[in-house]
């Protein structure tokens, strides 16, 4: 017999704790290293780019920049994944009741529409560095790298708005589309000259690529029936 008082509310899950002063000093000069190698991969592209130049321009030493990151392509890791980590932060705010496939375009266009100058910074940013990577393999394995760890990450966040019956294969399947529909999408974009705003922007192309791929997905479209239940 349970003891829980009739009406109770169900107990708020706990927040994760915030970082610590440290962690956040750290990731500060993490994105200001971030920004400095971008900068300078737009300028002269990543083979006319050294570490110690990046170091200079992020008033760093070139010890704590190697203290941060393996490579001067791994340096813009944070800067890549800044986009990411916003989509999933909206993603997990929004109510179960939604539904999966909504709550993924809500929070992919939102997350890629810019609503000040420092965002549509960022996407700029963003298309500079995939510019540069389509002639620096070691820069596009850092950009698959951020999109393969993101894609990891999301599971748990698209699992818990599926709810505790949802197929994992299904949830698996759900962050991968996610996932690659905004990174085809950034790819996409980067290769012509649309804004960062309206038709062509990144968030128009994400939801479509979205729809697209989620098109045979029981999860993301529940009206497909499963082919191997028959008629």
């Amino acid at each position: 017999m349970s003891t829980k008082p009739e009406g109770a509310t169900p107990p708020t899950p706990s927040l994760p704790p915030l970082p610590s002063l440290t962690e956040r000093r750290k990731a500060a000069t993490q994105l200001d290293i971030a920004r400095a190698a971008a900068e300078l991969f737009t300028e002269r592209g990543p083979d006319g780019t050294t570490a110690e130049e990046i170091a200079r321009r992020a008033g760093i030493a070139l010890r704590t920049f190697y203290r941060y990151f393996r490579s001067k392509q791994d340096a813009v890791a944070p800067l890549l994944a800044g986009g990411a980590d916003r989509w999933r932060e909206l993603l997990a705010a929004t109510e179960p009741a939604a539904g999966v496939p909504e709550a993924l375009e809500r929070s992919i266009a939102a997350s890629l529409t810019p609503e000040t100058e420092a965002d549509a910074e960022g996407l700029r940013w963003t298309r500079g560095l995939l510019r540069a990577a389509a002639e620096d393999p070691a820069l596009r394995a850092v950009w698959y790298r951020v999109n393969q760890e993101s894609e990891e990450r999301l599971r748990e966040v698209v699992a818990g708005l599926a709810g505790p019956d949802a197929d994992p294969l299904e949830v698996r399947l759900a962050a991968a589309a996610a996932t690659d529909a905004i990174r085809i999408a950034l790819e996409s974009w980067a290769e012509t000259d649309a804004p960062e705003r309206g038709e062509g922007a990144p968030a128009a192309l994400a939801v479509r690529c979205l729809r697209e791929l989620m098109g045979g997905m029981r999860l993301l479209n529940p009206g497909v029936r499963d082919a191997a239940s028959g008629p």
